[in-house]
């Protein structure tokens, strides 16, 4: 089956295409509305690289030149030629808790939880409804990153509010990046020769989330209503006091959206040494910069004081997963993290950490109670996946 993955955010378009789950090709849309807006392709056969800068108006305009591209290249005469298109939805919201192809039940839910994920289900939907006008006879799927998470028990999910509070709006921990944890956690148990594993999984990117992960199944994360809770993330703040908001409110004359923009996108790494890229910080560590040092601290600090919940929660823990750019590239969030979580039998090999290579491999010491690997997330290919057996289960 010819799959192609779309990733819509508010000015981009992020692609893969796929034919019975081999990359054909993939690229970016980028700086949608923009006077600099752009469109790069990569055909993953020959390595070659096609790009147009051009004014991109919208997404509509953009997948059409995304198919200009494919049909250039040679890769896809049009996009009429797909078996299915897979769509990566941030947020289901409590009705949306399983991976489903679209009708307008879902485009009116992906649509109504946009309140609480205002920075993607918007861009989500539109990227279904221009594919939909593009390609009107090509199933659509949505693949949701709360997904995964609908397993956790109900004194997890559930917020110390008045209660009125989950019934009438809603208001509960969802958790995210539910997709790259289920492919990371799978991979693992394959590693490890074992059907189900209990797992702790740690997404670090811009954003950043830790699953805890038993019988293959999601009991806990840390991001929350949004993906705003838990970790301190690139320039989010994660877990902080609540009544700091209505202190800050006051003192800085703030009204709410204010504070959603200082905690979104003013806090986190950025927030405390003015650097939100993992190799800047390293950078300006080497550099004696004692804000970097700083933020670096924090966020090893509060990363395994999560990984250590979740180890409590656990009956017992096979594995620990690093993944996504940070996860996977900086070796030192990986040294500085297992140190604190050593006496729970977290063995970091101080070599096959420092290895700059690429690809799935385990990072402990051969007498280590607990198996941790750097296992580099593919969503694109797990959404393929699932767009795949949705589209064959409809159609028998």
């Amino acid at each position: 089956m010819k799959i192609l993955v779309l990733n819509s955010g508010s000015s981009s378009i992020k692609f893969k295409l796929f034919d019975n789950k081999v990359v054909l090709a993939s690229g970016l849309v980028e700086k949608i509305g923009n006077n600099q807006s752009k469109i790069e392709l990569k055909n993953a056969k020959t390595g070659t690289k096609m790009r147009r800068d051009t004014h991109i108006a919208n997404h509509e305009k953009g997948l059409q030149l995304v198919e200009e591209l494919f049909n250039e290249s040679g890769i896809l005469r049009d996009l009429n030629e797909l078996d299915g298109c897979g769509h990566r939805i941030v947020h289901g919201g409590k009705n949306l808790t399983e991976h489903c192809l679209v009708d307008n039940f879902v485009l009116e839910e992906i649509d109504r939880v946009s309140a609480i994920a205002p920075l993607h289900n918007p861009a989500h939907l539109a990227g279904i409804k221009t594919m939909l006008k593009a390609a009107p006879k090509v199933p659509n799927a949505t693949i949701f990153d709360t997904a995964f998470h609908k397993s956790m028990p109900d004194f997890a999910y559930m917020y110390a509010l008045p209660y009125d509070y989950y019934t009438e709006y809603n208001i509960r921990k969802y958790g995210f990046h539910g997709t790259s944890h289920s492919y990371v956690s799978s991979r693992a148990a394959i590693l490890m020769q074992k059907e189900n594993i209990n797992a702790i999984s740690a997404h670090l990117g811009n954003g950043a989330s830790v699953c805890a992960i038993e019988n293959g199944k999601s009991i806990d994360t840390s991001m929350g209503f949004t993906p705003l809770e838990g970790l301190m993330m690139g320039t989010r703040c994660g877990d902080i006091d609540p009544a700091t908001l209505p202190f800050i409110a006051k003192a800085k004359n703030l009204n709410a959206d204010m504070l959603d923009t200082m905690m979104n996108k003013q806090s986190g790494l950025y927030g405390i040494c003015g650097y939100n890229d993992f190799r800047d910080v390293v950078s300006e560590i080497q550099n004696g910069n004692n804000l970097a040092r700083l933020a670096l601290d924090m966020y090893c600090y509060r990363l395994a004081k999560y990984i250590g919940s979740y180890f409590a929660i656990l009956p017992h823990t096979d594995a620990l997963i690093f993944t996504a750019g940070v996860g996977e590239n900086a070796s030192l969030v990986r040294q500085k993290t297992c140190e604190r979580l050593k006496h729970l039998g977290f063995e970091l090999d101080e070599n096959l950490n420092e290895k700059s290579e690429s690809g799935e491999r385990e990072i402990s010491k051969a007498n280590s109670k607990v198996k941790i690997f750097v296992i580099p997330t593919d969503e694109e290919l797990e959404i393929a996946k699932i767009t795949e057996g949705l589209i064959k289960k409809a159609q028998n």
